[in-house]
């Protein structure tokens, strides 16, 4: 999930995101018109989650976008799948934006069936669970 803030809302949609680690930078391709793109040029911070439901692994990763018309790096970056909102990578409708990371997070927890032995031990003796590991890093 991308997520936009547009001065008093959150606004979260779901986006194909091309990650990039050696480039230090995240991309989506995403339509010229998109209310997103306002947004992000009062408000350049998002956020961006995964979720691995079946595996109980979330990932948080907020920075800052921008959006460009980079035609080379649209090109370099199209695949198939993008052809259900664009004909190929020559529609000039289509912009880049460009996620720079600054902060992640991680969570990883244990399986469905060990998270809730450790929620009804918790229960029993008054604790808090221990429900697997979280780490946070500056990017």
């Amino acid at each position: 999930m991308f997520t936009t803030w547009d001065g008093s809302e959150q606004q979260s949609r779901p986006l194909s995101a091309r990650v990039r680690q050696e480039e230090h930078a995240i991309y989506f391709l995403v339509d010229e018109s998109g209310e997103k793109n306002a947004q992000l040029e009062q408000y350049p911070n998002v956020s961006c989650a995964w979720a691995d439901n079946g595996n109980y692994k979330y990932v948080l990763v907020s920075g800052d976008a921008r959006v460009t018309n980079d035609r080379a790096k649209i090109t370099e970056l199209w695949t198939k799948a993008d052809e259900a909102w664009w004909d190929d990578a020559t529609d000039p409708t289509i912009r880049l934006l460009t996620v720079t990371p600054r902060r992640g997070e991680l969570w990883d927890s244990p399986g469905k069936a060990v998270a809730l032995v450790k929620m009804v031990a918790a229960v029993v003796t008054g604790g808090a669970p221990e429900m697997g590991d979280n780490a946070k890093v500056d990017l």
